[in-house]
């Protein structure tokens, strides 16, 4: 029963995540966003679809992995703390808004990408939780091909800002 109510879980969250980039993709795009390099988005849908599917097939009735799932419990608390942090500029697509800055508070002081560090954890540790090492290694390693062509795109698209905000640094004179 432990293994349906976590599947159902995710899966309620990311259908719910699913309604909530809609909805800030739309807000973004009345801003003036434009999207980049949307040719890879099918591939993360498939995945990321593929991935929750194989777990329904595989997971139910299997014994949950405790220091796993405290792990998954983890990542979900940081997942708030993104979710939170870019507030309405939190989208599943790469969308730029001309003249935005970029956010560099909660966990973006730390590092650039802590979105796709919370979903390379959850692709590994819920089929863990689950107890289906194989599906962990899997759905890594596709999740790593995928998500290469996806921070290309995304570094490529954010450089400009970077550049423009480290140009306004101050630089110490030493």
């Amino acid at each position: 029963m432990g293994a349906i109510l976590l599947l159902a879980f995710v899966t309620l969250q990311r259908l719910s995540e699913l309604w909530l980039s809609r909805r800030n993709t739309a807000l973004l795009r009345q801003r003036g966003a434009v999207e980049v390099a949307p040719g890879h988005y099918p591939l993360i849908v498939a995945l990321h679809a593929a991935w929750l599917a194989s777990l329904w097939l595989a997971g139910p009735g299997r014994d949950l992995q405790d220091i796993w799932l405290m792990a998954f419990v983890v990542l979900q608390a940081l997942r708030f703390w993104v979710l939170s942090t870019l507030g309405r500029r939190w989208t599943t697509r790469i969308l730029v808004v001309p003249g935005e800055h970029l956010v560099a508070q909660g966990p973006y002081r730390f590092f650039a990408h802590p979105n796709y560090a919370v979903v390379v954890g959850e692709i590994a540790v819920l089929p863990l939780a689950l107890g289906l090492p194989w599906h962990a290694l899997v759905f890594t390693i596709l999740n790593a091909a995928v998500l290469t062509v996806r921070l290309r795109a995304e570094n490529a698209a954010l450089d400009p800002l970077r550049r423009r905000a480290a140009e306004k640094v101050p630089r110490d004179a030493a």
